[in-house]
């Protein structure tokens, strides 16, 4: 388990479990914010780096008006039912995304739970909330152009524009529901990740279903484009570009 370090979860199936139920798509993400307490405890518990949590994506402002108003409460709510135990475990929190369009008290709560806990040394807790994979990389890039005019972009510097530079890569990414795609989810930090996709709806998706998928994928070979087992990405890259030297060397190049 020990390589498993940043898990990023698609909290997916909300609205088809409420539909299941004959309740308004809604019912479902009420039901399903009871899920994340859990899974976050679980997620320290088990001595995770960082968990991500994909909220609401840019994509779901096409949704009902409603079902948008009720994510937005449901964060609101979040951050209030949950700051003491947020403070207490030395959790630190963050949310990447576009958070300007959201509502002024929302806003402030997030910049309050970002401030208190900015110097917490246990598990990154993530938020991506008006997140778009493809837009945070353009984001990204124009910052460094605007800093950089002249200078060639690299992997490193668009890195260090990215919403949140420090949790690095994704390990493991959980998409319940039974969907089989990213939905424009991390996909900057995601080029390695080993991906988990569960039948399971997010409003029954249990720490021990939790537990279960981390074990699963720990007994995982990660090879990172290497033949045999690395432990970390950096050291299959750095034994890449060892290897093109070598080559570029006794081919006289």
């Amino acid at each position: 388990m020990s390589q498993i370090k940043h898990v990023a979860i698609i909290m997916d199936g909300n609205g088809r479990w409420a539909n299941n139920r004959f309740h308004p798509r809604i019912w479902g993400h009420v039901r399903g914010s009871a899920v994340v307490s859990d899974i976050v405890s679980t997620a320290d518990e088990l001595k995770l780096k960082t968990l991500t949590l994909y909220a609401f994506s840019t994509e779901n402002w096409s949704r009902p008006l409603e079902e948008v108003s009720t994510l937005f409460k449901l964060l609101k709510k979040f951050l209030i039912k949950e700051k003491d135990r947020i403070l207490s475990n030395n959790i630190k929190f963050r949310v990447m995304g576009d958070i300007d369009s959201l509502p002024t008290e929302t806003i402030n709560l997030i910049k309050e739970m970002e401030g208190l806990t900015s110097g917490a040394s246990g598990l990154n807790l993530i938020f991506a909330f008006n997140y778009g994979g493809r837009s945070e990389i353009i984001r990204s890039v124009n910052l460094f152009q605007k800093m950089n005019p002249n200078k060639v972009l690299t992997e490193s510097d668009l890195n260090q524009f990215l919403y949140c530079p420090e949790i690095g890569d994704v390990d493991l990414m959980i998409r319940t529901g039974g969907e089989q795609r990213i939905s424009n989810f991390l996909i900057w930090q995601m080029a390695y990740a080993e991906m988990y996709f569960t039948d399971t709806k997010w409003p029954d998706f249990t720490p021990k279903e939790f537990c279960e998928i981390i074990q699963k994928v720990s007994r995982r070979e990660r090879r990172f484009g290497n033949v045999s087992d690395q432990n970390q990405l950096g050291e299959s890259m750095s034994k890449a570009e060892s290897n093109k030297l070598t080559f570029a060397l006794e081919a006289g190049l």
